[in-house]
């Protein structure tokens, strides 16, 4: 959906979910300021059974001066068309308003049917509806970043919905809020307002009733309906147990579970737990050391209708510690004993000499979907792109020895286009639409075998593993069985065929 479909109602109104949060009041202010300069009558409103009270949201509306009012849901039928944000219109954590038309503009699972629409956008990749509201009026041409209240606005929903930016691992979300101007005084005041007393008091009773396994050194603790940010500081308190490594925090919110993780061990990466906590039913994501999820309600009671949600978390933790074995090529011999002999087929991919897209010595950052990497521009530098959005960097030298040129330019549609961005410049280069095409020039020989179980794979010298699940592969260079790496399941067959030589 474009913002611009929408252009054809004279009447727009804006509804946040009820008791709206930051990214909530964030993405309706800044779709009231796209109409609004469209010439349109807009109102930015919210319903339900409690008025804003949270000192740092009547801060954030004051101090941005953001025109959202209380609407009774007794009130007359909406002209025009209703636009429900953050939310969906019927869902359970909205009060459903009767209006002539609807949209909806969330970041969350679907949980309604979108036939009758009057238009919809709903991306529950992203870590706020901010930065879906954001990537539809720079769509649109709206100047969005010159803002500074709208961008101090829209930066504040991304870090509230991401637990301070500890949950944010989708690389849009990370383009807006590198993008927005923002206020510093303003933010440093709401960042420093956020915690009731209340909330104080939720803290110390959820402390003291947690949950802990003594086989596997996690803790659990679930809290009372509470800001999600305060599953945080809970977290964060809770890992520096001497005996707890890894800990989960949540709490029952209308739409769901919300959860925050942590670990303090290298063997459990939190972002990649909290993906296993929300296996089928939500989304998680985050960093090494500090993530977090969310689980949808609707799929939750579709999939699991008769458990306790602490019952959840206990048998999902152990299940994950129960899944996965741990390969340390630096404690251990490589086994190659049942596995197959295999060699790499020839594929095309992009790529891109640095030097070509800016001067040499700049200092940049590569951003695609495995996150950003550092990278100073070199004359000797290839930045390669394939068809997953992975990215390789790489010397010329390694280049000329494994690739081909080929005179065709790499034309791919990507779920997220990998950007070159400059340090300390709001300059970004699309990557792909610099990239010409290649293929590597020779086949290498591997042992490979499928996975039946998760394993965790530490090379030599490396803190970081590589995971691979059940169904993927693990790989053994012919030449070094040391040399070992995990292929994922789905790209497998793409890269690799079966053989019976390994001399050729």
């Amino acid at each position: 959906m474009r913002l611009k479909d929408l252009e054809i109602y004279d009447a727009i109104t804006i509804q946040a979910h009820d008791n709206p949060d930051a990214d909530a009041i964030a993405s309706g202010y800044a779709l009231y300021k796209y109409f609004k300069s469209r010439g349109k009558k807009v109102s930015l409103i919210y319903s339900g059974r409690y008025r804003i009270k949270k000192t740092d949201l009547k801060l954030m509306i004051e101090k941005l001066r953001i025109p959202i009012k209380y609407r009774a849901a007794k009130e007359e039928k909406i002209a025009g068309v209703l636009i429900t944000v953050d939310c969906q219109h019927g869902a359970g954590n909205v009060q459903k308003l009767n209006a002539e038309n609807t949209a909806v503009i969330d970041h969350h699972e679907k949980e309604i049917s979108t036939a009758g629409l009057a238009g919809y956008e709903i991306n529950p990749n992203l870590g706020s509806c901010s930065t879906l509201v954001w990537q539809l009026l720079v769509r649109e041409g709206y100047p969005v970043n010159d803002d500074s209240r709208l961008g101090t606005a829209l930066y504040y929903g991304l870090y509230r919905d991401t637990n301070q930016f500890t949950e944010l691992f989708y690389p849009l979300d990370m383009d807006m809020r590198e993008a927005v101007a923002t206020d510093k005084k303003i933010l440093h005041l709401l960042k420093n307002s956020n915690l009731t007393l209340e909330e104080l008091e939720i803290a110390g009773i959820a402390l003291i009733k947690y949950i802990y396994n003594n086989d596997f050194h996690y803790a659990i603790i679930q809290t009372k309906p509470c800001d999600p940010n305060l599953l945080g500081i809970i977290s964060d308190f809770l890992i520096q147990v001497d005996e707890i490594y890894t800990c989960v925090v949540f709490n029952h919110t209308p739409e769901g579970y919300k959860y925050s993780v942590r670990s303090c061990v290298k063997e459990v990466r939190a972002n990649e737990l909290a993906q296993f906590l929300a296996q089928d039913i939500g989304t998680g994501g985050g960093h090494a050391e500090r993530a977090g999820g969310f689980l949808s309600e609707r799929k939750y009671e579709q999939y699991y209708p008769v458990l306790h949600s602490e019952a959840y978390f206990g048998n999902k933790m152990n299940e994950y510690f129960e899944s996965f074995d741990i390969i340390d090529l630096e404690k251990c011999k490589p086994d190659i004993e049942g596995m197959e002999k295999y060699e790499s087929k020839k594929n095309s991919i992009g790529y891109v000499e640095a030097a070509s897209l800016l001067p040499v010595g700049t200092q940049c950052i590569v951003r695609s979907l495995g996150g950003d990497t550092e990278l100073t521009i070199d004359e000797d530098i290839y930045i390669l792109v394939g068809e997953s959005s992975r990215v390789r960097i790489m010397t010329r030298a390694e280049f000329e020895a494994e690739y081909k040129r080929l005179s065709d330019s790499y034309d791919v549609t990507l779920e997220y286009t990998p950007k070159l961005k400059v340090k300390d410049s709001a300059e970004d280069i699309d990557l792909i639409n610099c990239m010409k095409l290649c293929t590597n020039k020779k086949t290498s020989k591997v042992y490979a075998k499928q996975l039946t179980r998760g394993v965790k794979l530490f090379t030599p010298k490396s803190e970081e593993y590589m995971l691979g699940r059940t169904g993927d592969y693990l790989i053994a260079d012919c030449g070094s069985a040391h040399n070992m790496c995990i292929v994922e399941q789905e790209m497998f067959g793409r890269l690799y065929r079966k053989t019976e030589d390994l001399e050729s």
